[in-house]
């Protein structure tokens, strides 16, 4: 078989797939292959979506569910009219700190790969089985709820020596965050479930209004 780029009609709108070699290297031909794949992924769209990142509390209020788990599975599958690739992923509860939820809940995230194609969006966070998490979820029924903010959503909860902790650190204090302020600190998950409720029974912060100023003249 000689060296070539395996490709159909072209991918889906909203997503950018990655082409791969076909065949073993063979000097000049697997250079040529190669040059040739990096122009084409240059050419190709990539999903992106700009997001305007929401303080703690926020995010909080504005979640319809919020819960702790553990990733069971994660399918990939074609969805919409425009048929883009997203992973459908199931997760098993553990604690429910905000909303309604049962011994399992199911959240979508853009991206993933079916076959030979693979969509790749900026922001979007990325699962797989045995991850465990804490999620803000966003959306309601009949609709698959998304995490709020794609990765802003999801916390990871990692296993040290000393316990579990939550990554990133929550900012505990009220202000702009500073580099090495100490209530910035990483979590465990039963600390972490306080913030939340703290920032659930909170006073609701509204943003400044700006004021046009007059010129002088």
């Amino acid at each position: 078989m000689s060296d070539s780029l395996r490709f159909n009609d072209g991918p889906p709108n909203g997503g950018r797939y990655l082409p791969s070699l076909v065949g073993p290297p063979k000097g000049g031909h697997y250079v040529r292959a190669l040059i040739a794949a990096c122009v084409c992924v240059a050419g190709a769209p990539l999903s992106a979506t700009t997001l305007v990142p929401a303080d703690f509390g926020q995010m909080a209020r504005e979640s319809e569910l919020i819960v702790r788990g553990t990733v069971v599975s994660v399918q990939t599958q074609m969805a919409g009219s425009r048929q883009t690739i997203e992973s459908v992923i199931t997760l098993s509860v553990a604690d429910t700190m905000k909303g309604t939820a049962g011994v399992q809940t199911v959240f979508r995230v853009p991206g993933g790969r079916v076959g030979r194609y693979r969509r790749v969006m900026l922001g979007a966070p990325e699962f797989t089985a045995g991850d465990e998490v804490i999620l803000f979820l966003k959306g309601r029924a009949p609709a698959i709820a998304m995490p709020y903010g794609l990765s802003q959503g999801v916390y990871r909860i990692a296993r040290r020596a000393g316990g579990a902790v939550v990554t990133p650190a929550v900012a505990t204090a009220a202000g702009r965050v500073v580099r090495g302020d100490p209530s910035r600190r990483p979590l465990d998950p039963a600390a972490f479930a306080r913030q939340v409720q703290l920032a659930l029974t909170g006073p609701s912060v509204q943003p400044p209004v700006r004021r046009a100023v007059p010129r002088a003249r």
